[in-house]
């Protein structure tokens, strides 16, 4: 009889199910979480400096997409036990594999860059300079993972999503109007203007970033959920996804009700903490540079592995945290140079930080469909799912979500590059 076993034999059915579910969960809500992170608080904080709470009614469309999508993705790790780099590279070749490779890996190496930049932003508002900030916080995530297990390293990233409740009670320091703030959640305020288009790609981008499908189907394979296990997996998904949309939201009515009536702009996060001082005062400005330490640090660990599974997935090699240096090498190799070269980036004056912050988002909602397509098509195919293949009304919305996006990206290139207003 396994341990688990005598357990659940002394205990009571809901709180064997707890307790299994406790032990289950992880890959989701690890994965939604990091999306919080320094890039991505920048673009909510732009969204509500810049635009008030006209951007508000994208999040509940944005959050249906974000659960679904990942649930797609969970769901394939569970029923194939394979990554999402191996699947596209066996079923669309070297060529493709190639070609979306390169693509996430300069994405992602911005991404990181980013999660640096925010760890200095929120350093200095501790008051502690960059040039300590940034190598602790190198040589912090670079242990963590090269010194631990995949359970260990979980388990502190657990922890890591508790601390983004700073951002919930920052929003109610500032005590908003509850009322408008529905109304905007549910009345869309659509502008023509060439900059809220690309908020919106921005959000979307920072909300749904093409690194999450790769790393959460690798974190459930890694972690060997079965598929008896799938519909506790699936919970864990969905309540990542809220709790994740929930912090954003948040954000952006924090900077909506003290930044944008007072036509504050903003460029970067800490920005928005430094302004927050005279209008909502320094307790909340401290808990905003308190949420943006932990969520770049918290990503900053984050994205250097998923980027290392990902190409390590799709050139075959050996990849995970479990496994000792010299049966992945490739992986530690590729983990090392992302995180030392990126915490260099930052270091180095006159870089444009701001811009590698915010554009990254944008061109995650520029490559999503690119990730999207070959995941609707695999979860799709009953050769590959089985029984767990998506039904016709979740291809048709997750469809939808993509041509959208899609069209959402040529209509801003055509307006950046082709002179269309």
């Amino acid at each position: 009889m396994t341990v688990f076993s005598r357990i659940k034999s002394k205990i009571s059915p809901a709180w064997a199910r707890m307790v299994l579910f406790l032990s289950i969960m992880g890959p989701g809500i690890i994965t939604a979480n990091v999306d919080n992170d320094a890039g991505g608080i920048t673009t909510y904080s732009q969204a509500g400096a810049h635009f008030g709470l006209t951007t508000l009614w994208l999040f509940i469309p944005m959050t249906i997409a974000l659960i679904m999508i990942q649930e797609m993705v969970n769901r394939m790790g569970i029923v194939s036990g394979k990554g999402l780099s191996d699947l596209i590279r066996e079923h669309f070749g070297v060529r493709w594999t190639f070609y979306l490779m390169v693509g996430l890996l300069l994405t992602n190496f911005a991404n990181i860059i980013a999660e640096f930049s925010g760890v200095a932003a929120a350093g200095e508002l501790l008051g502690v300079p960059k040039w300590i900030s940034v190598p602790i916080a190198a040589i912090f995530v670079w242990a963590l993972v090269v010194a631990g297990t995949y359970a260990t390293v979980e388990k502190v990233f657990l922890v890591a999503t508790l601390f983004y409740a700073a951002y919930i009670i920052t929003g109610f320091q500032v005590q908003p109007d509850w009322t408008e703030v529905g109304r905007s959640l549910v009345l869309p305020q659509i502008t023509r203007e060439r900059a809220y288009l690309l908020m919106m790609i921005g959000l979307i981008g920072t909300t749904i970033a093409p690194w999450m499908q790769f790393y959460q189907q690798a974190s459930v394979v890694e972690k060997n959920i079965s598929v008896k296990n799938l519909h506790l997996s699936r919970m864990d998904t969905i309540f990542g996804g809220i709790t994740v949309s929930l912090v954003a939201l948040f954000i952006v009515v924090v900077c909506a009700e003290t930044l944008y009536p007072h036509a504050v702009r903003i460029d970067t996060a800490d920005q928005a903490a430094k302004a927050l001082v005279p209008l909502a005062g320094r307790f909340a400005a401290t808990l905003f540079a308190v949420g943006l330490l932990n969520a770049s640090l918290f990503a900053a660990s984050i994205l250097p592995i998923s980027t290392s599974y990902t190409i390590c997935e799709a050139l075959g090699w050996e990849s995970g945290v479990d496994r000792k240096f010299s049966e992945a090498r490739q992986f530690y190799v590729l983990y090392t140079a992302l995180i030392v070269v990126g915490a260099a980036v930052v270091m180095m004056p006159g870089v444009p930080l701001i811009s590698v912050m915010f554009y990254s988002q944008v061109v995650n909602g520029i490559m999503l469909p690119f990730t999207l397509i070959p995941i609707l098509l695999f979860a799709s195919s009953k050769r590959l799912m089985g029984e767990h293949v998506n039904g016709r009304a979740y291809n048709i919305f997750c469809w939808a979500f993509v041509i959208a996006i899609s069209l959402m990206s040529l209509m801003w290139l055509a307006m950046q590059f082709g002179g269309v207003e």
